[in-house]
């Protein structure tokens, strides 16, 4: 077998810390860090005949580097919590732990040949080379769960590999509540957030998508509930070769779905419009939707212009009583119903009967904004909306009420996170896209399929 010795095209490499110890010494170092960054910009401040606020000392440039650096290194659970409190409350965080969380979403750095060959020797056994011609020690992706290599089986098949980094399965509790606790004493989240339940399903999350035979098995079901939809292309899943830690899949073509910016303005739209139908099909009709809304998930293939669905590890079963208010909501929202759509708002636990008429109104107002898109008549230009400025100021506007600080169920918080990625995808591409006529079909005729 051919192996790629090359270093991941001048990608920056780096061990994972796989054992709790090292991965709990790793966020001491980040605590001493910012300790001493607070001293020494406490002593420049004084010096100059200031009196900083503690909260100015710990929110310095240094300091938001250092936190973000650590937990880059870290990887697994300690980035993906970052990523996922920036997602769901991103709009109700200081500034600087919003800026901390972004370059988490952006800065995941391979693991080193040795790691590589580890893991694959752990789950594969010493022999693995000899079930291939040609495997690439140059990952293709990276990000904070594991990374992708290229490689090429004996019989021809192209591949595309993902492999778990090291230890993150093992650590994902005790990173998730040590990250938190760290956030919570370095003064970067709001005291009055409860994170608790936001916690409770990152470890839930996280430990699906740590589960490579779970995302095998949904992989293989998307394949079989979209095989009517010649629109859309996955991967083949590789049973084999997938472990809970390694998953093989046929390697796909294609170019990244945001790289379409500079195409015709039919096919930007075309595409806009194939993952909005998705959406509303794994909502009311197949009952199970890939939450994560992360723009690396999808690749377009030009000369058969099909969608590329990728990664399915953040796939998650809907219940009909849940998918069914949703749909009430929409419904609400396009008919400017707003008694059905506070009742679906209630359903939903957006807010119980506790809340005040204000903080209920403040909802439905949100919910009006979210859904805009889909009640509008005709083409929705997202070239030029400023839905998500709106929608940022309306949340800020909720979030400084003391009285009322209350996160939705986990599963609404998904779907609001799903919807809100397609939008600033949708905004890129500056799509133009009828999601009334849209959503219309998909209310009428969506059926739970078994």
């Amino acid at each position: 077998m051919h192996k790629d010795n090359s270093n991941a095209g001048g990608a920056r490499t780096l061990a994972v810390p796989s054992g709790r110890g090292s991965r709990l010494a790793r966020l001491g170092w980040m605590a001493t860090g910012i300790a001493g960054g607070m001293m020494a910009e406490g002593a420049r401040q004084l010096a100059q005949g200031n009196r900083p606020k503690v909260s100015e000392l710990l929110l310095t440039p240094a300091n938001v580097r250092r936190v973000a650096d650590q937990l880059a290194k870290l990887r697994g659970a300690a980035m993906k919590v970052g990523q996922l409190i920036s997602m769901d409350s991103g709009d109700l965080l200081p500034p600087a732990l919003a800026e901390i969380l972004a370059r988490l979403r952006s800065d995941a750095r391979a693991m080193p040949r040795a790691q590589v060959i580890g893991m694959l020797d752990a789950n594969w056994g010493k022999g693995w080379s000899k079930q291939f011609r040609h495997f690439s020690f140059t990952p293709m992706a990276a990000a904070s769960i594991g990374q992708v290599h290229r490689a090429q089986a004996r019989d021809g098949r192209e591949m595309a590999i993902k492999i778990q980094y090291p230890g993150v399965r093992e650590s994902i509790d005790s990173d998730v509540d040590n990250v938190a606790a760290l956030l919570r004493m370095s003064g970067l989240l709001p005291r009055q957030m409860d994170v608790k339940p936001l916690l409770r399903d990152a470890k839930r999350q996280l430990h699906d998508e740590a589960d490579y035979l779970r995302e095998g098995k949904y992989l293989k079901r998307y394949g079989e509930l979209l095989a009517d939809a010649s629109d859309y292309a996955l991967p083949q899943f590789h049973a084999e070769l997938t472990t809970r830690s390694v998953l093989a899949m046929s390697l796909v073509g294609g170019v990244p779905v945001e790289s379409l910016m500079q195409s015709p303005q039919s096919e930007r739209d075309r595409v806009v419009g194939l993952l909005f139908a998705l959406l509303l099909r794994e909502l009311f009709e197949f009952r199970l939707v890939q939450t994560d809304p992360n723009f690396a998930n999808y690749r377009y293939d030009a000369d058969s212009g099909r969608l590329i669905l990728l990664d399915f590890g953040a796939t998650r079963p809907y219940k009909a009583a849940l998918a069914n208010e949703f749909k009430r909501l929409m419904q609400g929202a396009i008919a400017g119903d707003r008694a059905l759509m506070a009742a679906a708002d209630m359903a939903i636990g957006y807010f119980d009967e506790s809340t005040q008429h204000k903080h209920r109104e403040a909802i439905v107002d949100m919910g009006e904004q979210a859904f805009e898109p889909f009640s509008h008549q005709g083409e929705y230009d997202f070239g030029s909306t400023k839905l998500p400025a709106r929608i940022h100021q309306a949340a800020m506007a909720l979030g400084m009420e003391r009285e009322f600080w209350q996160l939705p169920p986990a599963d609404a918080m998904l779907l609001q996170r799903k919807f809100g990625g397609l939008y600033l995808l949708a905004i890129r591409l500056k799509a133009r896209v009828n999601l009334n006529a849209l959503a219309q079909v998909a209310l009428a005729s969506g059926r739970h399929r078994d």
